[in-house]
């Protein structure tokens, strides 16, 4: 595998390797892709398809009902509220559109 290609994945993954993980991963990368060529060869026209390698069950827990929480209770240790004390105050975090904005939301457009 190519040093390139190696960088390339770990720009897409986020992550800086040294040098030497450059070299490690990029033949662990290597061998990955060698054993994915390896089952491809294989014949699997009659192999049906499914999403587990072996046959898995969900097991759920229970989902009991349960009552909302009431809303003095959930608003009691809030550090804000609003002048009616029915909602939490949160600070603004979306501006106003200006006259200048289009309909894309840009700036200017």
């Amino acid at each position: 595998m190519k040093r390139e290609d190696v960088e390339h994945v770990a720009h897409l993954a986020r992550i800086q390797l040294s040098e030497e993980e450059l070299q490690t991963f990029g033949a662990q990368l290597e061998s990955i892709l060698g054993y994915m060529e390896k089952l491809g060869e294989l014949n699997t026209d009659d192999v049906e398809p499914m999403p587990y390698a072996v046959d898995v069950k969900n097991a759920y827990r229970d989902n009991p009902d349960h009552s909302p929480l009431p809303r003095d209770a959930a608003l009691k240790n809030a550090p804000q509220l609003d002048p009616e004390g029915k909602f939490f105050a949160v600070p603004k975090v979306i501006g106003e559109i200006s006259p200048n904005q289009g309909k894309s939301g840009e700036a200017g457009s």
